[in-house]
């Protein structure tokens, strides 16, 4: 399995969530609503999940096992930089 698309949405105005992802593996399979999330030390990416009846969270959509999270991270916040660099030269460049 491989992710053959990552696109980023991110979002100015909240001070920890950072952005919105949607990954493509295989070129055929999506899943949207993963969230880029500024944590204590770095940025890590929360998969997409909906609110319970007893008012908790639950992953919708997740990875099985650590190589494939990580694979993930990588792509998504990888993503996130380069959108967030592009968008920083693009200002400069402006002035």
């Amino acid at each position: 399995m491989r992710i053959t698309e990552v696109k980023v949405f991110p979002v100015s105005d909240n001070e920890k969530l950072k952005g919105y992802a949607t990954i493509i593996f295989d070129d055929c399979f999506v899943v949207r609503d993963l969230k880029i999330i500024q944590g204590s030390a770095s940025l890590f990416v929360a998969m997409p999940s909906k609110k319970t009846k007893d008012g908790t969270y639950r992953d919708t959509a997740h990875p099985r096992d650590n190589e494939t999270r990580r694979m993930i991270e990588e792509a998504v916040i990888g993503a996130y930089e380069r959108g967030i660099g592009a968008v920083l030269d693009g200002v400069a460049a402006a002035r």
